[in-house]
Parts: structure tokens; C-alpha cells; sequence
């Protein structure tokens, strides 16, 4: 554990050091939120969205890909530096995530700079969302072939061995959360430090597992994200961009699948489900009843419109939040 502890807090360390730089850099390049048009699942506009955070008009997005070169580059030096013999694929799954759902945020976010235009730009939200399926099914077809994962485990039952179907199932996990993660990340600081407090919840979990792979990635994934999220809070300085909010939502969801704790995974992220599971009911009203079933989804600007301050949803967030991994935790150990 000691090992860890040490691991997170270089990585604070590191990400602390580059950030301000990098801040400096998105800046220089413009990489910034402009007046824009936020579109929803249908591709269009959502006023609401935009009227409640107008005033962010010109701070700079992009800090995932700072957090996704940090922690890949320590992860790698600390495997070698400590001796570790971590499984190729392990390893390959981690990384690829975070790499491959990273360039599809890091597409959306570098469209921004153009406004959409161009014959390499405007990809549609759909065919977004079928990118999102095929590297989801990568990465299950590499979960199941090459580190033997198909089964989980539901209390009452035991072991059920879901065999090729896991792969259906596991790139299900893995895109819902990465679009749970992207919806939540509309208020400074709320799908970071929800993220922080899922990922506690998890390294304890693969520490009793003894998996030093995982428990020494999600150790500086950690201190990253702190580093990142000291500058995320309200009044943020910088945004994860779509290009962190997809690969981090991703590799919550690969975290999970690696540790075998699913169930406890639905828990412990419990919040971005109720993000996404707010979303979906929006959808299902307009699309097959015409009409809005909420006043406005996702939760968070739901309570945006009913009056809340923006640090106040965070924080309650947080708490939440916490809850939800103290249940996962103990769902996950008496499993």
C-alpha cells in the first residue's frame, strides 16, 4: 500500500508541475469553449444547456489528454522500476481504452476548432455512438479471449458463466459508461471527482485481489485526476474535453470488468447511472411519446433549473457519490 500512496503521490506531483503549462497551451492554440450550440441525442439544439453555462464561454478544454500521457508514461516507468510483470494484455486493454477512446474525444474536441467544417469534420452523433460499440467489442473480445474473463458473479445465484455472450455484455459496460461519464461532465469538477471517489473505491478492491497491475495504474490514475481536479473546480480553469471524459468514462467501465465486480461497479458508479438513466427516460419520452417526461435531463441540469447553485450540485454530487461506493464496497467484499 505504501507503494501506492507513493505512486499517487508522485503522479500529483508531475500532473501538478505540467498543468499550468498546458493550460497555457490550450490557450495558445484556442483550444476553448466558444459560443456554441449543444446538441442532444437527436442532434438538436438544447438551450437549456447552453443558458446555464454561457458564462464559460472561453475556458480552455482538453485537460484529459494531459491526464491520459501522464498516467500511460508513469504506468510504464513504475511496471519496470518496481519489477512488476504485468500480463501483456492487461496492460494492452488498459492502455488501448485510453488511447482509442481518447482519439475519438480528441476528434470531437478538435472539431470544435472548426466549427464542424470541413471533409474530415461533422461526424454525426450516431455514427459516433457505433465507433463507441466497435472499440467497446475490441476490448471485450480481448477481456474474453486472452485474459478468460466470461463469467460474473450475482449473489444468490454464484457464478454465471456467460461465455461468448460476455463479450455483448462487457462492451455494453463499456460504452454505457463512457456516455454516463460524458453527460455527467457538464458542471466544473462533478464527473472528476465523482470519478476520484469510484476509483478509491476500486483500488481497494484490487488490492485484496493482490492484481499490482491494476492497483498501481488506478494509484496514479488517481493522483492525476487530483492534480487535474484542483483546477476543475468551480470556477474551472480547465475542462476534460470530450477527449477525457471518453476515455475516462471507458476505462471506469474496463476498471470494473478487470476487478470481476461488476454488480459492485453499478453501485459504486451509481451516480453516472443515475445521469445516463435520466437521459435515457428524456429520450424514450420524445421518442416514442413526443413529449417530455422530466423538465430537463440529465439530473444535473434538472436541478440547475429548479435553482440549485453549481458548486451545491457538486458537492452534494460528492456525497452521493461517496455513498454509493461504501455500498459497492460492501457488495463487492461479501460477494
Amino acid at each position: 500500500m505504501a507503494q501506492l500512496l507513493g505512486l499517487t503521490l508522485l503522479s500529483i506531483f508531475v500532473t501538478g508541475i505540467l498543468i499550468v503549462p498546458f493550460i497555457d497551451f490550450l490557450y495558445k492554440i484556442k483550444l476553448r469553449r466558444r459560443d456554441q450550440k449543444t446538441l442532444d441525442a437527436f442532434e438538436k439544439p438544447t438551450p437549456l444547456f447552453d443558458k446555464y453555462n454561457a458564462w464559460k464561454v472561453g475556458t480552455p478544454f482538453g485537460g484529459g489528454l494531459l491526464i491520459i500521457v501522464v498516467v500511460s508514461v508513469l504506468s510504464l516507468w513504475s511496471y519496470g522500476i518496481f519489477n512488476v510483470k504485468p500480463h501483456f494484455w492487461e496492460v494492452f486493454v488498459i492502455l488501448f481504452t485510453f488511447f482509442s477512446f481518447g482519439l475519438l474525444g480528441l476528434y470531437d474536441d478538435a472539431k470544435k476548432l472548426v466549427g464542424g467544417k470541413g471533409v474530415f469534420f461533422g461526424i454525426r452523433i450516431r455514427y459516433k455512438f457505433l465507433i463507441q460499440c466497435a472499440l467497446g467489442l475490441i476490448i471485450a473480445w480481448i477481456l474474453y479471449s486472452q485474459l478468460g474473463y466470461s463469467f460474473i458473479f450475482i449473489r444468490g445465484v454464484g457464478l454465471a458463466d456467460l461465455g461468448f455472450l460476455y463479450i455483448a455484455f462487457a462492451a455494453f459496460v463499456i460504452v454505457s459508461f463512457t456516455n454516463a461519464f460524458n453527460i455527467a461532465d457538464g458542471l466544473d469538477g462533478l464527473a472528476s471527482g465523482l470519478l476520484l471517489i469510484c476509483l478509491g473505491a476500486f483500488l481497494a478492491i484490487s488490492s485484496t485481489q493482490l492484481d499490482q497491475t491494476l492497483g498501481m495504474f488506478i494509484a496514479i490514475l488517481m493522483g492525476s485526476l487530483s492534480a487535474f481536479l484542483y483546477f476543475n473546480i468551480y470556477k474551472a480553469r480547465i475542462w476534460l474535453g470530450d477527449v477525457g471524459s471518453m476515455s475516462l468514462g471507458a476505462i471506469l467501465g474496463v476498471v470494473g470488468l478487470l476487478t470481476g465486480k461488476t454488480i459492485a461497479l453499478a453501485v459504486i458508479g451509481g451516480f453516472f447511472i443515475l445521469e445516463i438513466g435520466s437521459s435515457l427516460i428524456q429520450i424514450f419520452g420524445k421518442k416514442f411519446l413526443k413529449r417530455k417526461l422530466l423538465p430537463a435531463a440529465p439530473l444535473h441540469l434538472l436541478l440547475l433549473q429548479r435553482g440549485w447553485d453549481e458548486p451545491k450540485i457538486v458537492m452534494r454530487a460528492w456525497l452521493v457519490g461517496f455513498l454509493f461506493a461504501v455500498l459497492g464496497l460492501y457488495i463487492a467484499f461479501i460477494e
